[in-house]
């Protein structure tokens, strides 16, 4: 976003400026210490809000009516993340909501909902995510009422103070609030990373909203691909809370996606923002805005319910920017015919290639030429993806450090991209194809793909119609003039190649933007078991630039084999792979800008309101182990050596069960490892620990309901509390007292899972039945963030390149 000049604070009020927003932004994420649940900075950065928005009411027009509302959400549901299923349980999580609209505006008016969270994850500061949101959303209030622009419908911003603890802000407030009726259309903000392309990942129900994007946005940032890949990376947003888990309503899922070394550690700072990526944003934010309380098509939440189910069948819009400068939008019907054209021209092919000698045996036998060029190349794409895989792999082999491009992508490119060409370069080398043969071969493989992708009912299939058509067009403006020139020039390849130019500039965008983001998010994507787990990123990025050159080049190999194919290129792409095989294994793969994420939990096994036990537990989320963290970290492996046993034996290993705190996340561990603590300095800050009590017993015809009271003792910094219930549970009553299917943790008897968050002055009181004798059983495991000093010595000592997310958990377990 380097085009986009960021406006100081000082920029005139009609304007959306970075700056102002940057002031909000010093006082969410600097000035306040922390915005998690539990924390006293959540409650700060909420009285924050709340002033502001105040202040903005008072010096509103009066052609402006501005509500402002603080309100407190409770309730219980279940939900599918990660993977598996839990059930969560919530009560007075704050919201603050405002809503903008006409002094002739009626309460029933449809409604755009903007929503953006402001409480932040666990160790992070969370400048980004969600701090760059609700600053954003402060600034965009002000330039609506400050630019003397009334909106023609009403605008609700919503500050969610519960989105990290998984979207409980938001289902509140579909839930419950008034004006939850009213509202006809969403967007949703979010980060992923500090900046970077303000990307749409996920838009719909229907195709209104990512046409109205694409009509309004001034720095258009979406790809309708997104949405099919959004499930492939760990996490989340509200985005699913108002248009697909609660309720229907058509919306916009708008992320900042670059910078994702950051995302959720605690380098997520003020000073690691992109500049320009927040003013583009708010440009947008303002036009969408605008759009969208202009559109006919905004109708209230049932209206926009039923509507969004009606035209289902048009969800799968196809649309992309290109390079940010302007949106491609085009309908799924349209996505139909268009996505067919080049498979119809690759079948029409050999009649024009046999013209006039036009006979069902001519085309037949042409067209099997055809399809052998097309197997042929699509070996060599195979071959561009699987060659540099093996090539990662084989380094994997001979040196102790996975990921070593982690935090230089650049080795990547020099790694993979020499190898991948000599993947597609090398069958044509081998078996030989005429330049006809291939050029149609590759055309029809890029055809398959399209109609592939159409028929599947996705959207990625524009990239390749946008391929096999530019080739098309290089071919014929070749073919016009290649009479006066001699076949073998490469001025042909000139001539071919100027027309794609379009097309591989935005292979080259779209591909380098897959890779810089696929590298990004393979710090937190999880640890796979050894030995494998030790090769699965080195291998996914290799074939991923191979995909990548597969794409970029590909278009291209028709035309430029014939020089690039020769035995001492190949020779020399295989040695450039090499000489960057052996630099990268010589390079450290994390830094302070592309830090290792660690969990530190500080476990105390309580019984009675006594420690009877205490624990470090470590782990990472990629793919080099423990054992790696602390053998470059030794001053933290001596600590623990002095104060336990450090070793990586198999009895210091701790399974996920032990980790029930952070439920399901730890799906993503493996190689988990605890040492034991001292337990007696905890005392010194609390004096109750958490406890679960029988309040009474009720039985009837081999039905038992237990009444329980869950204390959670003098703790005061508690982020949740997670019950784990096995045994022969029947009902309960969290989540309508709907019972869901139950989930198994680290191979144990079926477990049925309920986080609880919400303020822990005031005990949680609930019911467990089961349908026999047999008793059941209850772990309790409460999440706390404060540390005790050994904690924080312990964390202190590990480099700077490792951040840690450390907390204590309070963990006791019970029959009833």
């Amino acid at each position: 976003m380097r085009h986009v000049a960021p406006l100081g604070a000082d920029a005139p009020p009609g304007d959306f400026a970075e700056g102002r927003v940057l002031r909000h932004l010093h006082r969410l994420a600097v000035d306040i210490p922390g915005r998690q649940e539990g924390s006293p900075g959540l409650e700060a950065a909420a009285q924050y809000i709340n002033g502001e928005l105040e202040g903005l009411a008072a010096r509103a027009g009066p052609e402006y009516r501005i509500e402002v509302e603080e309100t407190l959400v409770s309730g219980s549901f279940s939900m599918m993340f990660l993977r598996h299923r839990v059930t969560l349980g919530y009560r007075n999580h704050k919201n603050i909501v405002m809503r903008i609209s006409s002094n002739v505006s009626e309460d029933g008016d449809p409604s755009l909902l903007v929503n953006g969270h402001f409480d932040s994850p666990l160790g992070s500061p969370g400048a980004a995510d969600c701090g760059s949101c609700v600053a954003s959303m402060l600034e965009l209030s002000r330039l609506i009422i400050d630019s003397g622009w009334v909106p023609p419908r009403p605008v609700i911003f919503l500050f969610n103070g519960a989105e990290e603890l998984f979207l409980l802000g938001s289902h509140g407030f579909i839930k419950a609030h008034a004006w939850n009726s009213s509202i006809g259309a969403f967007i949703n903000i979010e980060a992923s990373g500090s900046g970077g392309t303000d990307l749409v990942c996920q838009s719909g129900p229907g195709s209104w909203p990512s046409r109205v994007y694409a009509q309004s946005a001034k720095y258009p940032m979406a790809n309708s691909v997104a949405q099919d890949m959004f499930g492939i990376i760990p996490g989340d947003t509200d985005y699913r809370i108002f248009a697909e888990d609660i309720t229907n309503i058509p919306g916009l899922d708008i992320i900042f996606v670059l910078g994702g070394y950051f995302y959720h550690t605690s380098y997520d700072t003020l000073e690691n923002l992109f500049p320009g990526s927040i003013q583009a944003r708010g440009e947008n934010l303002f036009h969408l805005v605008k759009a969208f309380t202009n559109s006919m098509s905004l109708k209230d939440n049932e209206t926009s319910n039923k509507a969004a189910k009606d035209g289902i069948e048009d969800s799968r819009a196809v649309f992309f920017d290109y390079l940010t400068w302007f949106m491609v939008f085009y309908s799924r019907d349209v996505s139909l015919i268009l996505h067919s054209l080049p498979i119809t021209i690759f079948f029409l092919a050999p009649l024009f290639l046999k013209f006039p000698n036009i006979t069902l045996m001519a085309w037949s036998i042409s067209l099997l030429d055809l399809i052998r060029g097309m197997l042929l190349h699509a070996f060599g794409v195979i071959l561009a993806i699987f060659i540099p895989a093996g090539a990662a792999a084989l380094r994997l082999l001979f040196t102790k450090n996975a990921m070593n491009w982690f935090a230089h992508p650049y080795l990547a490119f020099l790694m993979f991209v020499p190898a991948s060409l000599v993947g597609l370069l090398l069958p044509r080398s081998i078996w030989g194809l005429s330049e006809q043969t291939h050029f149609w071969g590759s055309f029809g493989l890029y055809s398959v793909i399209t109609m592939a992708y159409t028929l599947a009912g996705l959207s990625g299939g524009f990239l390749t119609f946008f391929i096999s058509m530019s080739m098309l067009l290089g071919r014929f403006i070749s073919s016009i003039i290649k009479r006066q020139w001699n076949q073998q020039s490469p001025k042909l390849l000139v001539v071919y190649v100027v027309p794609m130019i379009p097309c591989l500039l935005y292979c080259i965008y779209y591909g380098g933007f897959l890779i810089q983001f696929l590298i990004e998010k393979m710090g937190m994507m999880g640890s796979l078991p050894k030995p494998y787990g030790f090769f699965v990123p080195d291998i996914i990025v290799g074939a991923a630039v191979g995909l990548v050159v597969g794409w970029c080049f590909g278009p291209l190999a028709p035309i430029a084999t014939r020089w690039l194919s020769q035995t001492s290129i190949l020779q020399g792409l295989l040695q450039i792979t090499v000489v960057a095989l052996a630099i990268s294994s010589q390079l450290f793969p994390y830094s302070t800008g592309a830090p290792k994420r660690v969990v530190l939990q500080h476990t105390y096994v309580t019984d009675a309101n006594e420690v009877v036990d205490s624990n470090y537990g470590f782990s990472v989320v990629d793919a080099n182990s423990l054992e790696f963290l602390f053998n470059n970290a030794p001053e933290a492996a001596k600590w623990l050596k002095d104060n336990s046993e450090l070793s990586f034996e198999e009895k210091y290993r701790s399974d996920r069960s032990s980790w029930v705190a952070l439920y399901p996340v730890p799906f993503l561990f493996s190689g988990s490892l605890k040492f034991q603590a001292q337990t007696d300095e905890i005392r010194k800050h609390y004096h109750n620990f958490p406890q679960l009590h029988v309040q009474k017993t009720w039985s009837n015809n081999g039905q038992r309901r237990v009444h329980l009271n869950l204390s959670l003792g003098s703790l005061s910094e508690i982020w949740t509390a997670v019950l784990n219930v096995t045994g022969p549970l029947s009902n309960w009553s969290f989540a309508d007292n709907m019972l869901p299917a139950p989930q198994t943790v680290s191979g144990g008897p079926p477990s049925y899972i309920c986080r609880l968050s919400g303020k822990s002055n005031v005990d949680w009181s609930f019911w467990l039945e089961a349908n026999s004798s047999e008793s059941l059983r209850i772990d309790v495991a409460v999440l706390d963030q404060y540390l005790v000093d050994s904690t924080k010595k312990l964390k202190s000592l590990f480099p700077s390149w490792a951040d840690l997310t450390a907390f204590t958990t309070f963990f006791s377990t019970y029959y009833l």
